[in-house]
């Protein structure tokens, strides 16, 4: 699927003042994404303000070193908001995932612009430019780039090295295709340097965080013949190592290591007992997003995500019995005879 940009010019053309947001806890889709937009729009001498719901993982502080990434309730965000001529969402499409920046985007007269890869959407209002197929969000924002004829700085093609590296897993998924490897080439000529966004999204963890890793992994458990891996963390755990939210990034993955794993998830308490569960597929018949929307989240078919109202034993045990659900059902089908 390929995206025509050129609705967007007008828009562009007409308006000086832009405000940018993505989901709650954002990720370096979000945040790369946002800071690569920012720059496009300042190459056209736009003003722009970056205001999310939540405030930025410190892992990901390097995409942003002069803390562009405001969060809703500082000094001048609600009336940044209420003044923008032009609100762009990026990475979600979702109200629920906007949060209180959506309540905000709501009151505002302002005309709101949807850039997404995920498959799960609600109507925002937004003149929308989406492809469901491409591996992440900050490969739209490189192509806009591209279309704009802006060469990216060097902290741009940064952050959308990164929004593109772990969207894919270090381009082990399968939505990595030829051009998702010309548009890092590009990247890299624009100066991002791979082993340093290495380096700082993989070789910075803290004892803290190892410490809850360990107890995670020790906590892992298989079911439905070995087909489903998943893995819960109440809160105390935070509370007794140290770790923060953002030490889990990337670790439901891990449940995917095991040998005949089709799906996994992984529960997470937050510290207001509510539980964030990531869903994982590696089977292409095993649609995560779709049991994501079932308990009001969404994403992509491979890799989707919720929040559960608590307690976590109840939301490990509707995750864990969605998913089972879904694998019989695959089973179900392939074993059917034909007609």
């Amino acid at each position: 699927m390929t995206i025509h940009w050129e609705p967007l010019r007008p828009i562009l053309a007409a308006h000086q003042r832009f405000v940018i947001s993505s989901h709650v806890r954002p990720d370096a889709d979000a945040i790369g994404s946002e800071i690569g937009l920012a720059r496009l729009l300042q190459a056209l001498g736009k003003s722009v303000q970056i205001i999310n719901f939540s405030a930025t993982p410190a892992n990901l502080f390097f995409l942003d070193p002069n803390r562009e990434v405001k969060q809703l309730g500082d000094a001048g965000t609600a009336e940044a908001i209420a003044a923008a001529d032009v609100h762009f969402v990026v990475d979600t499409s979702s109200w629920m995932q906007l949060n209180d920046v959506g309540k905000a985007m709501r009151q505002s007269s302002a005309l709101r612009v949807v850039i997404d890869h995920h498959l799960s959407a609600d109507d925002l209002g937004a003149t929308e430019f989406k492809d469901t197929q491409c591996e992440a969000t900050g490969s739209l924002i490189f192509d806009l780039a591209q279309f704009l004829g802006i060469a990216l700085p060097p902290d741009a093609a940064t952050a959308l090295y990164a929004a593109i590296a772990t969207d894919t897993g270090w381009f082990r998924f399968s939505a990595v295709t030829s051009q998702t490897m010309r548009r890092i080439a590009g990247l890299m000529e624009y100066g991002a340097s791979p082993s340093v966004i290495y380096r700082e999204l993989y070789e910075r963890s803290t004892l803290a965080r190892m410490h809850l890793v360990g107890r995670a992994l020790a906590r892992m458990v298989l079911d439905c013949d070995g087909e489903l891996a998943y893995i819960s963390i109440p809160w105390s755990d935070f509370e007794e190592t140290g770790a923060v939210s953002s030490d889990t990034q990337d670790l439901v993955n891990e449940c995917l290591k095991i040998t005949g794993t089709r799906g996994a998830f992984i529960a997470i308490e937050l510290q207001n007992r509510q539980v964030k569960v990531s869903f994982r597929s590696r089977a292409e018949e095993l649609d995560v997003s779709k049991i994501c929307e079932h308990f009001g989240g969404g994403g992509h078919r491979q890799a989707a995500g919720t929040t559960m109202p608590g307690p976590l034993v109840e939301s490990i045990e509707k995750a864990r019995t969605a998913m089972a659900n879904a694998l019989a059902n695959i089973r179900k089908t392939a074993t059917a005879p034909s007609p």
